[in-house]
């Protein structure tokens, strides 16, 4: 059988944690911390190095919101769409957001693999709404001009290192 190409990578993640069952959600968030996601193959190794069934290992990845099995873009995007963010207007940024990436609801991801644009419930900061986080940072008060302009940066910061 032929190596898949996450192989080394797991294999060395799975060893750190003495391929222990009990490990196996840190695995997976050291696994997805180097790919951004969780790859299908990666899960099947994962679930092999721990000695648990692949039914088990996706029952956790599925369980947990955080685990993505889709590839998620460089830097992520989340605007709060709670109660607090929506009353204070967060759909606009979203919507104005979507139209800038070219993503939409099912499409979160843009083509360049830079961005993901997600939805949340609640960010937990519903005083300085509405709220956006941009590689976990917190924008307060966000609006749909404030967003752009953080997608403008972050592009032109991408640029300059290419």
């Amino acid at each position: 059988m032929k190596k898949k190409s996450c192989d080394a990578v797991v294999d060395q993640i799975l060893a750190h944690y003495e391929h222990r069952p009990s490990a196996l959600i840190a695995v997976m968030q050291d696994v997805q911390a180097q790919y951004r996601y969780l790859p299908a193959e990666a899960i099947e190794q994962i679930a092999e190095g721990l000695g648990i069934s692949v039914a088990k290992a996706y029952s956790v990845a599925t369980f947990y919101e955080n685990f993505s099995l889709e590839a998620k873009g460089k830097h992520i995007i989340r605007i709060c769409d709670g109660t607090a963010c929506h009353v204070r207007r967060s759909i606009p940024i979203l919507e104005a957001l979507r139209r800038e990436l070219g993503v939409s609801e099912k499409k979160k991801t843009t083509d360049d693999m830079l961005f993901t644009l997600e939805t949340v419930s609640c960010l937990g900061a519903c005083g300085l709404a509405p709220v956006m986080t941009l590689d976990d940072k917190v924008h307060p008060a966000m609006t749909p001009e404030k967003a752009l302009a953080l997608i403008d940066e972050i592009r032109k910061e991408e640029s300059a290192d290419a």
